[in-house]
């Protein structure tokens, strides 16, 4: 957990592969079940893009308990560096690639700050459990390059 702001959750890894292999993944919405560690992420929906850039909108067909259908924005977005989507409830996914000796540095963050909503989060145990699946996603986009 960040100790500047107990609301950013944010790890990192080394993953081997180029910031713009990997970005390429990321900025397609259509692969991110293909990485996702909370195992909440299925599909895309139909009309999203094939490829995402500032201010894109994209539906995802999720799945926590029960199936349900999400509109992210993205909010952040420096080709090859750095991409963070938000939906309705204000907190922000966020990835940011840094080359390094042996592939790319990347940081996944969950970012509350802004959320709506932070009781629902508490009640959640949304940070203990998104710091698990952020966890889990970089080892699965390491294996993914491997």
């Amino acid at each position: 957990m960040s100790t500047e702001n107990k609301r950013v959750i944010s790890r990192s890894t080394i993953v081997p592969a180029s910031a713009a292999d990997i970005f390429n993944l990321l900025a397609d919405p259509r692969r991110h079940s293909e990485i996702d560690g909370s195992g909440s992420v299925k599909n895309a929906q139909m009309n999203a893009p094939e490829r995402l850039s500032l201010g894109a909108q994209f539906g995802m067909d999720m799945r926590i308990v029960v199936p349900y259908k999400i509109m992210n924005t993205v909010v952040e977005f420096e080709e090859g560096h750095r991409i963070a989507w938000r939906h309705f409830g204000g907190h922000v996914w966020r990835y940011t690639l840094e080359p390094v000796e042996g592939g790319t540095k990347v940081t996944e963050e969950f970012d509350s700050t802004n959320s709506k909503s932070q009781l629902m989060l508490k009640i959640m145990n949304a940070h203990a459990n998104n710091a698990k699946a952020i966890e889990k996603t970089l080892e699965n986009l390491v294996k993914r390059f491997a």
